[in-house]
């Protein structure tokens, strides 16, 4: 098993060194995005949500594709625009998968039995096969596509490496809810037990939940980072607890940090250790949303470089 684990973690570091520098011609530091394409046809799309890619100028060989998801009230462009994805990937040469709702500023569908079922017919379908369409037309590498998204992009980040947890390696989302926590049985729908952190279950019940959404599946989950402040008025701060729990029954951790590093990976931040698979980052004075990080989500994936 230690050897098989070095052998991983030596492809990982490989695989980050591969995208890490920049593509020949580039200035690293002055890179500057442009802006979203939309992808009109990608393949089946039952519940309409819309597809956007940035591409940079400069492709890595069998780029890295990362799906970016979006919070209420937002659209791809809204979110694009606030954050350094853009010049991330010009610098590293991956591919942008951002999603968006079929109305603009709806809240992701983590509720309805459609979304929350591999291959159901609800957002998650749509937004793999984005992933699939991003994979074939630039010959991405099938084994380093990623998600992350803020609040109700949180939630359906949790949900897709859920549904679809042979198509990710790994996932970060900022502030969002366990996967199934928010099911409603209807579309879009709202629970208020699960936003109130009334919703608590073991890690063997997250666990089981989870599977339930796989029928069959037996092979990886991808690698979770949790985010969440602890001022969070919108979704309460036990969201935090439970997605802990339903990842950490999923992995067969305990649920209780190995390691607690504080100031991680900045001030007011406390970074968790649970296990090579899952980390937490606990935002002293945050709200709702914990601000996105992309040089740690970056990290997290491999695409970036870190400790």
């Amino acid at each position: 098993m230690r050897s098989m684990n070095l052998v991983a973690g030596l492809t990982a570091l490989l695989s980050c060194l591969a995208t890490a520098a920049p593509a020949p011609g580039t200035q690293q530091l002055e890179a500057r995005a442009g802006s979203l394409t939309q992808v009109q046809d990608f393949g089946k799309n039952p519940s309409g949500i819309k597809m956007f890619t940035y591409v940079p100028a400069k492709l890595a060989a069998k780029p890295p594709v990362v799906l970016v998801l979006h919070a209420c009230a937002w659209t791809a462009s809204s979110f694009f625009g606030s954050t350094k994805y853009g010049q991330l990937a010009e610098q590293h040469g991956f591919v942008l998968v951002f999603g968006q709702t079929p109305k603009d500023g709806d809240c992701w569908d983590v509720s309805s039995d459609q979304t929350l079922t591999h291959d159901g017919g609800g957002d998650s379908t749509g937004l793999a096969n984005m992933v699939k369409y991003a994979l074939q037309k630039y010959n991405g590498d099938a084994s380093r596509v990623y998600v992350t998204g803020e609040s109700s992009g949180a939630m359906m980040t949790q949900v897709m490496a859920a549904v679809y947890p042979d198509m990710f390696a790994a996932a970060s989302e900022f502030s969002g809810e366990p996967a199934g926590c928010f099911r409603t049985g209807s579309v879009r729908g709202w629970n208020s037990q699960c936003a109130g952190g009334q919703v608590n279950k073991s890690p063997a019940d997250w666990a089981a939940q989870v599977h339930k959404m796989y029928p069959g599946y037996t092979g990886t989950y991808p690698k979770m980072l949790v985010w969440h402040g602890d001022v969070d008025k919108t979704l309460n701060i036990n969201s935090f607890n439970e997605s802990i729990k339903e990842w950490s029954g999923i992995f067969g951790y305990s649920g209780t940090a190995k390691q607690t590093m504080e100031n991680t990976p900045g001030a007011r931040l406390t970074k968790y250790i649970y296990g090579d698979r899952l980390q937490g980052i606990w935002g002293h004075g945050f709200g709702h949303v914990v601000p996105t990080n992309e040089t740690e989500a970056l990290t997290w994936f491999g695409i970036l470089c870190g400790s």
